[in-house]
């Protein structure tokens, strides 16, 4: 019996210290992953609000992308969505696709913003924040302008104007 008890605890104790072995690793020398000016978009497939029709980055290869995430509550989200929708509709022809990530609101107020605001480029609402946390973001609005080889070409935090929004589409236009 002694033996058995004394084996049992040497056991648990292997897995304490391998689970903490483990979690100091985890927190001191992984590097996290951050997406910069230069990396690769991470990829990412999200159903769009107002239709059945999957959005997926790594589909829209050769086109310039933009990644907005934004939020209901936030005002400079607001002064920026309509001058992102109307330059999307300049430049939609031309090769560029605008994607707005919603960060984990409900479907109801999102659909109600969209509509208020009569935006036309799709709109997906990222549960859970989960794309939100892999491209790192904070705070919103984030806006990562794509080049058409999947390259992070700018990442802009805050709110943009409507110039300097048509400067950064013009750095991603296709060729």
């Amino acid at each position: 019996m002694k033996k058995n008890r004394t084996l049992i605890r040497t056991l648990i104790l292997l897995i304490m210290v391998a689970a903490i072995g483990y979690t100091f690793y985890i927190n001191f020398f992984k590097e996290d992953e951050v997406v910069s000016k230069g990396s690769t978009a991470p990829n990412f497939a999200l159903t769009e609000l107002n239709s059945e029709e999957k959005f997926t980055l790594s589909e829209q290869k050769g086109k310039g992308v933009i990644v907005n995430f934004w939020g209901t509550w936030c005002e400079p989200c607001k002064r920026e969505m309509p001058f992102m929708n109307e330059l999307y509709q300049k430049y939609k022809d031309q090769g560029i696709e605008l994607f707005a990530l919603n960060a984990d609101e409900s479907e109801f107020s999102v659909k109600k913003f969209v509509s208020d605001y009569k935006l036309t480029f799709p709109i997906a609402i990222d549960k859970d924040q989960e794309i939100l946390n892999i491209y790192g973001v904070n705070p919103l609005p984030t806006t990562f302008f794509v080049s058409p080889d999947g390259k992070v070409k700018r990442i802009v935090t805050g709110q943009m104007t409507s110039t300097s929004f048509e400067n950064y589409i013009k750095e991603i236009l296709p060729k």
